[in-house]
């Protein structure tokens, strides 16, 4: 069984697995972790259907992203400390536009400190957490479309459909940077995985509910 599921803000992609195995009582995978800051389209397979993951997590995903300006974290999110402040030039939709779009098509993104990525077997958030930094090799992504939603003078909110293996705090950093100030990812939701779309995702209780009331 394939599951698309809507992940909560503040829940890590594996607390949402863990719940979902105590409701189905059997094996459960997930296609591709959120951040615990995130929100949206968690896709699981339960059993055998585990091993069909792979294929669906080198799909593309699509999100719709917040970037805070001004300041920047750590962790790229709002749940790391504050490292840097830096002014914020005057925005124009033109020039948000513009900066959106230079990112489209293939790009090179450095993998954040903060991130389940191995290096030398080690994941680099035990690193992050010890505040050792080590080199990160630039990984080649594809952003397929990023478009503008809207702007304040603090934030700029955008939709962007990408490859596998794009960090959207990565590329929040470098909108933010090519705007000539630093930012981080304040919201993340992601609205798609492949052909699992968040209007069909349904929340924990909800599935605990259905399953719960079908026959199986």
């Amino acid at each position: 069984m394939i599951l698309n599921i809507y992940k909560p803000k503040g829940l890590t992609s594996f607390a949402v697995v863990k719940q979902i195995r105590n409701i189905l009582n059997e094996k459960v995978g997930h296609g591709g972790t959120l951040d615990p800051f995130a929100e949206g389209v968690l896709v699981l397979g339960t059993g055998k259907d585990t091993k069909t993951l792979s294929k669906i997590t080198n799909s593309n995903k699509s999100y719709i992203a917040l970037i805070r300006l001004g300041k920047a974290t750590n962790t790229l999110d709002p749940e790391g400390r504050i490292t840097e402040k830096k002014e914020i030039p005057s925005l124009n939709r033109t020039l948000i536009n513009d900066v959106l779009q230079s990112f489209k098509g293939e790009t090179f993104q450095e993998p954040p400190m903060f991130s389940a990525k191995k290096i030398a077997g080690k994941k680099l958030y035990e690193l992050a957490r010890k505040n050792i930094v080590v080199k990160r090799d630039p990984i080649k992504v594809t952003i397929e479309n990023i478009e503008l939603i809207n702007f304040t003078d603090s934030t700029v909110k955008f939709t962007a459909t990408c490859s596998k293996g794009t960090y959207i705090r990565v590329l929040g950093k470098d909108i933010a940077k090519k705007m000539g100030t630093v930012g981080y990812l304040e919201e993340l939701i992601r609205t798609r995985v492949g052909e699992f779309l968040i209007e069909n995702s349904k929340t924990i209780e909800k599935f605990r509910l259905t399953w719960k009331s079908s026959d199986h």
